[in-house]
């Protein structure tokens, strides 16, 4: 979170308390009685929402003397300060989390990790619950504001959309609410047997697999069966020192990592032409979004299905929302005819980009 805004929060916990109070009561009790296990208030603040929101609950906040105020409002509830980027919970954790207007404070481009932060946190069939202001940009809060020098980041339902469907959730619902000053967005969304997008503003590469098997989504982690020849494919390449490991991946080697179509199955034969299709299209709004250096397809078949029939390996013709597009063989150990020397080729020639000096391998 920006940490500018956590320090105002910190100094002015207290007035920020007396000032503000619950909006639609009728969302929050409905929450509480859709959910079924231990809850989450996600920046909650100083826990105005925490006695309408059902029992077993916990509160996370980034600034402790807001925690400090959340006790006062439930003093049954256990407190966590932490920041929403690097939530400290076990996978599947809580059966909903509740979220309101604390996104706000993150960057544009750092909004699918919190998010997959919040995937990883939810068990299977988890509800979250969203709730964001409305607009465009970003605004720092003017010195005439009850509390100035805050960061703001506005979000408009579609690319709000984007960033849920992206870190694994099915979205049940979500609407612009109020006029005036400050109308917000309402999202209700499921979270799904998926793996969410590793991405973010400053990839260099964004690796795009077929779709997740059930293993992978179940663990959490891409390519994560010892067949699968994806990270040591990357390892051979000198793109990384790192093993199944998509988080760091991103944050230290700036290599995302993604799927066309979000839909776990046991096999990639069980998915649909038209899948592909509008898995394809959600990537090139996620391109035209984040702004890899390219995007690289592992494996033929996506590519093949929703673009060209005819595709082979190598930099494509055409770009993906702007972003130049690498297509090559399946890192599978089914694909063993393609060996592991040539898979580190193509995707260190990925890296490179279309005017790099790696060769690009062909014959497969």
């Amino acid at each position: 979170m920006d940490r500018v805004t956590v320090e105002v929060y910190e100094g002015n916990a207290r007035r920020y308390h007396e000032r503000r109070a619950v909006q639609r009561e009728e969302r929050v009790r409905a929450f509480a009685d859709a959910v079924d296990g231990r809850r989450l208030d996600l920046g909650a603040g100083p826990g105005i929402y925490l006695p309408l929101l059902g029992r077993p609950a916990i509160a996370l906040d980034a600034a402790a003397s807001m925690l400090v105020e959340a006790r006062l409002n439930a003093p049954d509830t256990p407190v966590v300060r932490a920041d929403l980027l690097h939530l400290p919970f076990r996978r599947g954790a809580f059966a909903g989390v509740w979220a309101s207007k604390a996104h706000q404070h993150v960057l544009a481009e750092q909004l699918p990790m919190a998010f997959a932060d919040v995937h990883h946190a939810l068990a299977l069939n988890g509800r979250f619950e969203l709730t964001m202001f409305a607009g465009d940009g970003t605004e720092i809060t003017p010195p005439e504001d009850d509390l100035p020098g805050r960061r703001f980041t506005w979000w408009q339902p579609e690319a709000l959309t984007l960033a849920l469907v992206g870190a694994g959730f099915v979205v049940e619902s979500i609407e612009r609410v109020g006029d005036g000053r400050n109308p917000r967005i309402e999202a209700t969304a499921t979270r799904v047997r998926t793996l969410p997008d590793y991405v973010d503003g400053g990839m260099r590469l964004l690796c795009c697999g077929l779709n997740p098997s059930l293993h992978a989504a179940d663990s959490g982690i891409g390519y994560v069966t010892p067949g699968n020849r994806f990270w040591p494919a990357l390892r051979d390449a000198g793109l990384t020192e790192l093993d199944r490991d998509p988080r760091r991946l991103l944050t230290h080697d700036h290599i995302g990592m993604t799927d066309v179509v979000k839909r776990a199955t046991a096999r990639a034969a069980d998915l649909t032409t038209a899948e592909y299709r509008v898995g394809v299209e959600r990537l090139s709004r996620l391109c035209a979004w984040l702004r890899p250096q390219a995007i690289c397809f592992v494996g033929l078949a996506g590519w093949r299905a929703a673009i060209d029939r005819k595709a082979m390996v190598g930099w494509q013709p055409g770009e993906l929302g702007g972003v130049p597009v690498y297509v090559m063989p399946s890192t599978s150990g089914l694909n063993a005819r393609v060996p592991r020397d040539e898979l580190a080729a193509h995707l260190r020639a990925a890296a490179e980009g279309p005017s790099g000096a790696a060769a690009v391998p062909t014959g497969h």
